[in-house]
């Protein structure tokens, strides 16, 4: 019997599934909290759970892969949360860096370019600037936790991204992310910006494996640790400490894995919901499309191969706002839902009824802070949940020294714009967690969640009602004002499912759009629908809380797949490791051919070599970034794509080639993909995901 363990680490729910591969079925589920403060605790309550579930010491003998898909990073970047980061550019222009978009991606983040760079053949445009990289390296060193480096067609030759590289960790010890390792797109602004997110995810990512060998390692699981890629494929631990983006969708990828298995449909729209996010994507034949410009998330456009998804800052922890002008307003920031936090703090629901009895609504007192759930105390100066080195500034280190092990209303803690900035920060970089109203609590008001405190959700409600002079303040209000938070979720909801589905710019201007996500049948004295033409799968924890009402809106077909709920941990088990390289032709001036690749660039002058060199330095990077990301053995597959002069000469009529090599295994370890006999291909689900090119 061989298992594989698929965990996913949610920004509320971490879920865990034993699969046994070879009656491709789930033995065991389980869910535990996400702690933020240590994950460990987290993951180990999950995995303990899953693993009782499914026979206990002698399931963890059997188990050969754990697999890991996560939000974490998707989360982070929607939330704009990070450890800070330095960037260092080689040969850019202004114009390049303000392409590049730092000042909205990292606000306040040192960059700087310097002299250096190559050309589109690989030649040096000027000399490094080595003194003024030292000297910005010196000065920042203490100030962030990871550097970013890109060089002008580092793609083409990599030599001044590899000496800053070098510089990095001699001067200084920190991590450098390389643009021209991430992606082999000529463009680099974007490149650099995917470099820079990838630098700020560094320690987040640390620290989720971290607790993940820890708590493999409580429990006696001695097997090789995966992480699911933002293309549903598979890269071990250690690839991903250094390339921390490339997990940015994982777990929408993982869920499309997950649903396309559960589901047993060629054709259909795929939404997964959790506590931060909405994430939807589009299957045809079976095939979800990979986002050929990469994926973009938070706003952020960025150059990582990953499925084609829309994200949307929609979920059942989404922060619930009730602006001055009226209405309602979903997310997009994640909080801890106000239910939850008095059922782990009980004092919160007696300063909860206090506050209402006493007739004191205002400052918003529904809103607190905590410390990360699992965090221990610590001295300001120390890590925090990010694994970060970085010490904290001395107004957030003194703030955040006044709160303790329970949590605080924002409104005794912060009191002042001043300090609630400097309380945003403290949110933003992980230190603290924000608690309010949200979905989670509305369905706890109304009867259809009963985790946690439903008196806590029932008097913040009250309390908003109050605040926002919205009514009479009582409990049927309240039960009212839940229904109407629903509402707008599904309705928030019905309108993403129909963006995504027609390809329109989220939040665009669209009166049909409107009136179909708000079920009506009529516009303007005309009878319509508006829903997509093939079913909703839809997946995640709060899934059955609010697609039904999105499936009445747009008169949609909504199916509900067994083990919904953990889509993501199940895609997780079941994916294959994919190692892909990609290699360039040009012509050389003066004659022949030059090949660019990872290394330094080869040049060929025989035609009838060229291709062939090629391939072969296409085909050695794909199996060895494959065996880097963990595969066994792998097959490999190869695309040529060229351009010839006219006439039908050959190679010698060659004028630029790009050759993608993609190198395909099981993990280390497993012996065999799962659900596959030893030597077979993978099963139709996982190879659906990272086939495309």
């Amino acid at each position: 019997m061989a298992l594989v363990i698929g965990i996913d680490t949610g920004g509320t729910f971490t879920d865990a599934v034993v699969y046994e591969t070879g009656r491709e079925t789930v033995v065991a589920t389980a869910k535990a909290l996400t702690t933020r403060g240590d994950l460990a605790v987290g993951v180990g309550e999950a995995l303990g759970r899953v693993l009782a579930a499914a026979g206990g010491a002698a399931a963890a003998r059997a188990v050969g892969m754990v697999s890991v898909s996560t939000t974490l990073a998707t989360n982070a970047l929607v939330e704009g949360q990070g450890d800070p980061v330095a960037v260092l550019l080689a040969g850019f222009d202004p114009g390049m860096i303000a392409r590049a978009g730092f000042a909205t991606a990292l606000p306040g983040a040192p960059v700087l370019a310097i002299a250096g760079g190559h050309d589109h053949a690989g030649e040096e445009r000027a000399p490094l600037d080595l003194a003024a990289a030292e000297a910005f390296l010196t000065a920042h060193a203490d100030r962030v936790a990871a550097f970013a480096v890109a060089s002008l067609y580092s793609v083409r030759n990599p030599a001044h991204e590899l000496a800053l590289a070098g510089m990095v960790q001699r001067l200084t010890g920190r991590p450098a992310t390389l643009s021209g390792e991430l992606s082999a797109d000529l463009d680099a602004p974007r490149r650099a910006l995917t470099a820079a997110l990838n630098a700020r995810l560094i320690g987040r990512i640390t620290g989720l494996i971290l607790a993940i060998r820890r708590a493999m390692a409580d429990l006696g699981i001695e097997a090789p640790l995966m992480i699911v890629k933002g293309d549903g494929t598979l890269a071990s631990a250690d690839a991903i400490l250094h390339r921390p983006i490339e997990t940015i969708l994982s777990g929408p990828a993982a869920s499309v894995v997950g649903a396309r298995r559960q589901a047993g449909l060629a054709d259909f729209v795929m939404s997964d919901i959790g506590g931060t996010t909405t994430d939807i994507a589009v299957l045809e034949g079976g095939r979800p499309r990979l986002d050929r410009a990469g994926a973009e998330v938070g706003g952020f456009r960025t150059l990582v191969r990953a499925v084609e998804m829309r994200t949307y800052g929609l979920g059942g922890d989404s922060e619930v706002d009730c602006p001055d002008g009226g209405g309602l307003v979903i997310g997009p920031r994640r909080v801890i839902p106000i239910s939850l936090l008095a059922a782990r703090h009980p004092a919160c629901l007696d300063r909860l009824a206090t506050t209402l009895g006493a007739g004191e609504a205002g400052g918003q007192p529904w809103r607190w802070v905590v410390r990360p759930f699992g965090t221990a105390e610590r001295s300001t100066g120390a890590a925090g949940p990010t694994g970060s080195a970085a010490v904290l500034p001395e107004r957030e280190a003194a703030l955040l020294a006044r709160i303790g092990d329970e949590p605080c209303p924002i409104a005794t803690i912060a009191p002042d714009p001043r300090a609630r900035r400097v309380l945003d920060r403290l949110v933003a970089g992980g230190h603290l967690q924000a608690a309010g109203f949200t979905p989670s609590d509305a369905a706890h008001i109304t009867g259809l969640q009963a985790l946690w405190s439903r008196e806590a959700a029932l008097t913040a409600a009250r309390l908003i009602l109050a605040t926002r002079r919205m009514g009479a303040s009582d409990e049927a209000t309240a039960g009212a004002f839940a229904n109407d938070v629903l509402a707008a979720l599904a309705r928030a909801s019905a309108r993403a499912i129909l963006e995504t589905v027609a390809r329109r710019p989220a939040g665009a201007a669209d009166e049909w759009f409107d009136a179909a996500a708000d079920g009506r049948r009529q516009w303007r004295g005309l009878d319509f629908r508006m829903a997509p033409a093939v079913p909703i799968v839809a997946v995640g924890g709060p899934a059955p809380l609010i697609y039904g009402e999105v499936g009445r809106r747009l008169g949609a077909e909504i199916r509900f797949v067994e083990h919904g709920e953990v889509a993501n941990a199940l895609g997780a088990a079941v994916g294959v490791v994919r190692g892909r390289a990609v290699v360039e032709v040009s012509l050389r001036t003066g004659g022949g051919w030059r090949i660019h690749h990872a290394g330094a660039p080869v040049d060929v002058d025989a035609a009838d070599r060229v291709i062939a060199t090629a391939r072969d330095i296409a085909t050695a990077e794909a199996t060895r970034l494959a065996g880097t990301l963990g595969a066994a053995a792998s097959d490999v597959t190869i695309a040529i794509e060229r351009v010839d002069l006219p006439g039908g000469l050959g190679d010698a009529g060659l004028v630029s080639a790009t050759l993608t090599a993609e190198a395909t295994g099981a993990a280390a370890g497993l012996g065999a993909a799962p659900g596959t006999s030893s030597g077979a291909a993978p099963a139709a689900p996982i190879a659906t995901v990272s086939d495309k090119t």
